[in-house]
């Protein structure tokens, strides 16, 4: 049988603990952990991650746009690094794909090395955004579960699910139990940016988004189970 196949998409900021700033140990450490869990039970997971932490390169002033986008490509790569670490020491087999070319220290993205490492029961890590500039790894996301023909994109964040106002500062904001991609780009909820929600809606795929600090929230996402806000259909 076809195992069940997810991506999970972690922002750089959710690594870096309560500042969102560099690597927090902890987390990284409770990071592997919950991605063990799910591994474990045979799911085969990707994960993109975002660099955040390290840089902003939309906010990054007068800089070249392009230059401002490698560099934050490259803040990828440092996270990948870190997280792969991470589940190495908590005994996850897994692989650093990149779409940039560094080879001292990873592999060039290819879906059938990404699917072969799945075979062999690996965590697939994938870094390097999509190797062009002005693209988000939100996109990233939603192009590589295209390519990779997942059951479901997952974004991990820091509250449970999509709201119709922030709520951190409103009270009365109202959760979302399912919305559609249109939905999302219409009414411009921020859940992902308009090039990811368009790539999920046109290639049917998923997304969930959910609370990653509430623990088992990971496996439970993964396995399909009603935990956030689901996003599906056009």
């Amino acid at each position: 049988m076809r195992k069940r196949r997810v991506l999970l998409k972690l922002s750089g900021e959710a690594l870096g603990g309560q500042t969102g700033q560099g690597l927090d140990a902890q987390v990284l450490d409770d990071m592997a952990q919950a991605i063990k869990a799910t591994a474990d039970v045979g799911i085969a997971l990707a994960i993109v991650l975002g660099g955040g932490n390290f840089w902003r390169g939309r906010s990054s002033g007068e800089m070249d746009r392009v230059i401002a986008d490698n560099i934050g490509m490259l803040a990828t790569t440092m996270n990948a690094l870190a997280v792969s670490d991470a589940l190495s020491r908590a005994g996850v087999d897994n692989v650093i794909l990149s779409a940039l070319s560094i080879p001292k220290i990873h592999e060039i993205f290819r879906k059938d090395r990404a699917l072969a490492a799945w075979q062999e029961g690996k965590v697939v890590i994938l870094a390097g955004g999509t190797g062009n500039p002005f693209f988000s790894t939100d996109s990233t996301a939603a192009l590589r579960g295209a390519e990779l023909e997942v059951d479901m994109i997952l974004k991990a964040t820091l509250v449970d699910g999509v709201y119709d106002k922030d709520p951190h500062k409103y009270p009365d904001a109202q959760l979302y139990k399912e919305l559609s991609f249109s939905q999302v780009l219409d009414q411009n909820l921020k859940v992902i940016d308009a090039t990811a929600a368009a790539l999920c809606r046109d290639n049917q795929l998923p997304l969930r988004v959910f609370n990653m600090t509430r623990p088992g929230n990971i496996l439970k996402a993964a396995r399909g189970e009603e935990v956030g806000t689901l996003v599906r259909g056009s």
